[in-house]
């Protein structure tokens, strides 16, 4: 098969001919449709996230339907549609898999970082590591719903259930699909986009946002909570200041700059900050569940497969209003 393989961090993917994966006793070989491109991706590839698995395929948003099974394979058939998402295994005998915490499970191996990902023609993934796709997220626009979709709806469910103005920095690929959900729950959107960023500001409109400015404008109202997905640390304190009393501040990302120092009173007034790690299956079947019934509409630029190094220069730099998804057929 074909795939796009990182050699060492920091460096371009490479175009390679990889051999086809067989699935193990308890996995199924997965047809890649489409694969999302992330920012985690980008994290991996630029060295912010340590110790990959190399060489390794990226890639951890990834649709496709699934062509043999192995020998223990129960819950699966051929020919059917799988999401693969970043969690690709947890050990489930550590104390945070006992606790239900499976999503800090001290063994967990991660798609595309620390077990091959859908960068490729063909993945394999454990059986219980797959969720199925409802009708209407069986098309390759929706491969981000499987990282980018999870982790908002994760970052969402944190979010304590009477919030109405819920404030998103960074309208990207999960803010653009979230803000669908919320605004279909009757939630009131503010979206922030990077400063002077005027074409990502009318993109948030288009969705639905009640209102869009720059991540270091005040809104006109004080936020019930916010969700930081831009991965910049000073995003926290201006996020407090925009917070109500008793507000949350919910840090999406897996990976962020360093946080500056605050003034106490802008996180007095039982302000909360919580990060959001990871995922787990009954995030994902919760995801799944709320969606197949909202019309979800995913803004996408598609690449082929051979210019994932492109999708992934043009994420860097701001010029992707949405999601990017290398599609494969």
């Amino acid at each position: 098969m074909h795939a796009m393989v990182l050699e060492a961090q920091r460096m371009p993917l490479q175009w390679k001919q990889w051999p086809d994966p067989e699935p193990g006793s308890k996995e199924i070989l997965v047809r890649v449709v489409a694969c999302g491109v992330c920012r985690t991706d980008l994290h991996v590839v630029d060295g912010e996230l340590p110790d990959p698995l190399l060489p390794l395929i990226p890639g951890h948003e990834i649709i496709g339907r699934i062509v043999s099974l192995g020998q223990h394979v129960s819950r699966w058939q051929v020919g059917d549609w799988v999401g693969i998402p970043w969690l690709g295994y947890t050990c489930g005998t550590c104390t945070y898999c006992r606790k239900g915490m499976e999503n800090l499970c001290d063994h967990a191996l991660f798609t595309g970082y620390t077990r091959q990902g859908g960068y490729a023609e063909y993945t394999v993934v454990h059986e219980d590591y797959a969720f199925a796709l409802p009708d209407n997220c069986r098309t390759p626009a929706m491969a981000p719903l499987l990282c980018a979709g999870l982790i908002g709806f994760r970052a969402y469910r944190m979010i304590h259930p009477s919030a109405r103005r819920i404030g998103l920095y960074g309208f990207g690929a999960a803010a653009h699909i979230l803000a669908q959900i919320a605004l279909h729950q009757g939630k009131e959107i503010y979206a922030f986009t990077r400063d002077g960023d005027q074409a990502g500001q009318r993109f948030a409109r288009r969705m639905g946002a009640h209102w869009a400015g720059g991540s270091s404008d005040l809104p006109p109202v004080k936020l019930d909570a916010a969700i930081l997905f831009a991965p910049v640390g000073a995003l926290i304190p201006q996020a407090l200041q925009a917070v109500d009393k008793g507000g949350q501040v919910v840090c999406g990302g897996i990976h962020m700059s360093d946080i500056p120092s605050f003034p106490y009173r802008w996180l007095w007034e039982e302000r909360k900050i919580q990060s959001v790690a990871n995922l787990t299956r009954e995030d994902g079947e919760a995801f799944f569940a709320a969606i197949q019934h909202v019309p979800i509409h995913t803004e996408v630029s598609f690449y082929p497969l051979a210019q994932a190094n492109q999708a992934l220069a043009d994420l860097k730099a701001g010029l992707i209003k949405g999601a990017a998804v290398l599609r494969m057929e």
